[in-house]
């Protein structure tokens, strides 16, 4: 079976972020390929598919697009989708409003003081308030107890001002995070990680109510941009209930024929170099080289992992599980990292709690 190496993939190795005991046996693959200096082209997305407030595609890049490396891979510039998305999201929200008098409203539980967490929760609070969806806030102590995390849950379930409820994760280690989850209503759970909700999206003929954010940011980014995906080989990497599983359900929806690898997968890099679309959802650094993949393939990349960086000010950069220089070589688009796939899951969970609110008030 062939091990997973990660690091960094530039020439310069002073960025890797490595145990210090796993530095020695490193492997760092480096692979340079002598193509003509060349900037990543910004890939304009295509019209609103099935949020429709309409949005034009745009003629031009935006701001983040300038950067000049080398490569030749189209940029899916994720940030950029986002803001079309709230912006669509935010009219609904105002047409709502007018019509009938009802703001959609999100809950958020928090449960520590995780620094991520709460950085986490402030930005989906401000992405409400940029699109008019209602916000409400619960931070408990670290040291709370399940029943008073499931006192909330039970007081937002019964308020109809309330369309969706988030608990963020991870919770404490003596919380019993599964039960916490599904005490969430299913009417109510934007997050789409309900037993009932996943059982739906698994099976044909069946409708979710609501589907997990990160996955289904992936497959809009995939729309937005006029992929394909009907027909095409799909491998996704990662199995996780919340990105990795549910991505494969939805690429299988849209009959592409799929592969998930995952820690325990012989030769991975034979059965990624397959592929037509690629999902990484593993959370190692730079885990997916050129080599592995197919030149065309478009690459979703949802890893968003820190490694060390000394030209930085805070020390370190964000890498996705793909290296991003070897692989605009080979595919024909690929998301980067910040500013991909990160930027659509708030907006997947804006719209869902707004979906949550229009079925609630039967509103079309």
């Amino acid at each position: 079976m062939t091990s997973m190496v990660f690091s960094e993939c530039s020439t310069s190795t002073a960025s890797r972020l490595l145990p210090r005991s796993l530095r020695k046996d490193a492997v760092v693959l480096v692979r340079r390929l002598s193509l003509p200096r060349r900037s990543c082209a910004w890939m304009a997305p295509l019209s609103r598919r099935t949020l429709a407030v309409g949005a034009a595609a745009p003629t031009s890049p935006p701001p983040s697009a300038s950067v000049a490396i080398e490569a030749c891979a189209k940029v899916i510039d994720g940030k950029y989708v986002a803001k079309q998305i709230r912006d669509e999201i935010s009219a609904e929200v105002s047409r709502m409003k007018e019509a009938i008098g009802v703001v959609p409203g999100l809950a958020v539980i928090l449960v520590g003081d995780r620094k991520d967490s709460a950085t986490y929760v402030r930005n989906k609070k401000k992405a409400c308030e940029s699109v008019g969806i209602n916000s409400f806030e619960v931070h408990l102590p670290e040291d709370s107890e399940e029943e008073d995390v499931l006192k909330f849950i039970s007081g937002f379930n019964d308020d109809p001002s309330v369309h969706g409820i988030l608990v963020q994760l991870p919770l404490p280690s003596h919380m019993n995070e599964q039960g916490i989850l599904n005490a969430v209503t299913l009417e109510k759970d934007v997050d789409g990680f309900h037993p009932l909700n996943i059982g739906r999206l698994a099976m044909r003929g069946r409708e979710p109510l609501f589907v997990p954010c990160t996955p289904k940011g992936c497959i809009e980014l995939l729309h937005r941009y006029g992929i394909g995906i009907k027909g095409k080989r799909a491998v996704v990497i990662g199995r996780s209930n919340i990105v990795g599983m549910p991505a494969a359900l939805l690429l299988q929806r849209e009959d592409a024929t799929i592969s998930i690898v995952h820690s325990r997968t012989q030769n991975p890099e034979e059965i990624v170099r397959e592929a037509d679309i690629i999902i990484a959802a593993v959370g190692q650094a730079n885990m997916v080289r050129g080599t592995w993949i197919k030149p065309g393939a478009v690459i979703i990349d949802v890893g968003i992992n820190p490694v060390e960086d000394s030209k930085s000010s805070r020390g370190y950069k964000l890498v996705g599980d793909v290296c991003y220089e070897e692989a605009c070589k080979v595919a024909s688009a690929i998301t980067p990292v910040p500013g991909g796939v990160g930027p659509m899951t708030i907006a997947m969970l804006l719209s869902n709690t707004l979906t949550s609110a229009k079925r609630a008030h039967n509103f079309q």
